[in-house]
């Protein structure tokens, strides 16, 4: 993936991963918009940035519709796009189908609704590629926060359908999938966020250092946090005693 005189579209810019993704991506020589559903912020950071700041809400495909439409009509093909907006639930079971659908719509299907936007597009001219922050609870588990666990193993499950599907048409697709990262989402209470932040916690310069590092060899899994690939191998080696070693590790956070 080359960065430079790319156009690249970056979903929940105006903190976190995304506003780092966004000031990495300039310094690499892209042309770059973010887009978010926090106008103020998203005011302040385009300003600061000096690029297109669009309101968009992931969740509703025709205002990612209008997002596409909006970025390529003012700078041209989008090359690059971060579907990097997500939320959390804060609850187990218990939470709220109003809250389960919301994580579902973020976490999963603003990821579909780029796509579908966006591939065949891509696929016309040539190619493009797609980057889904995930997070490692994609690959493993998020203690305490059911509705996100179960949405980011979605996401990374749809990136992984979309590489089988479209790579050999010319779609690249990366996932990011990073443990804890000092981020306003995780300085917030929903629960797991601390027992997150304990394991290794990372600044968000770091995690966008580490995707810029991941395209340029069109990595599927990006990787901040390394220990997370020899986790997710302990896992598929035996089940049965991953989830006996989290349950463990639970109990330690959580109590009984």
């Amino acid at each position: 993936m080359q960065i430079e005189g790319k156009v690249i579209v970056v979903t929940g810019g105006a903190s976190g991963i995304g506003k780092a993704l966004a000031v990495r991506f300039l310094a690499e020589g892209a042309t770059v918009a973010i887009a978010d559903i926090q106008q103020p912020a998203l005011d302040d950071v385009a300003q600061q940035l000096d690029v297109p700041g669009i309101e968009c809400d992931v969740s509703d495909e025709q205002a990612v519709i209008a997002l596409v439409d909006q970025v390529e009509q003012q700078l041209g093909p989008i090359g690059l796009f971060c579907s990097n907006a997500g939320i959390g639930a804060g609850a187990g079971l218990d939470a709220p189908d109003d809250e389960w659908r919301r994580c579902f719509d973020v976490n999963v299907m603003g990821h579909v609704y780029a796509a579908r936007c966006l591939v065949p597009r891509m696929i016309q001219r040539g190619g493009g590629h797609l980057l889904h922050t995930a997070s490692a609870a994609g690959l493993l588990t998020q203690l305490g926060d059911a509705p996100y666990s179960v949405t980011k193993h979605g996401a990374v499950a749809l990136a992984e359908w979309i590489s089988i599907t479209y790579g050999d048409q010319g779609i690249g697709v990366s996932c990011l999938c990073p443990q804890g990262v000092r981020t306003p989402m995780t300085e917030s209470e929903f629960s797991g966020v601390q027992a997150t932040l304990a394991q290794g916690a990372i600044e968000p310069e770091d995690v966008a250092e580490a995707v810029v590092a991941g395209l340029a060899i069109d990595q599927f899994l990006i990787l901040p946090h390394p220990e997370v690939h020899e986790y997710a191998m302990r896992r598929a080696d035996d089940h049965r005693r991953w989830i006996r070693g989290m349950r463990r590790l639970q109990h330690a956070f959580f109590g009984d």
